[in-house]
């Protein structure tokens, strides 16, 4: 076998497993009710207000 076989092998083995991960971040992404993502953009928006930035200039 040639190495650039191996090479589109290693790389068609790589899409795939991105596509599985990417399937399953979007389930569990999806399995968050609309109050849920309030609640936990409420919770990050209050903590970001709370602590300084250190990036500012």
């Amino acid at each position: 076998m040639r190495w650039w076989k191996i090479a589109g092998l290693a790389g068609l083995a790589g899409v795939a497993a991105t596509g599985v991960v990417v399937a399953r971040a979007e389930r569990k992404r999806r399995a968050y009710t609309p109050e849920e993502i309030r609640g936990r953009l409420h919770e990050r928006a209050a903590e970001a207000a709370t602590k300084p930035e250190l990036d500012k200039p």
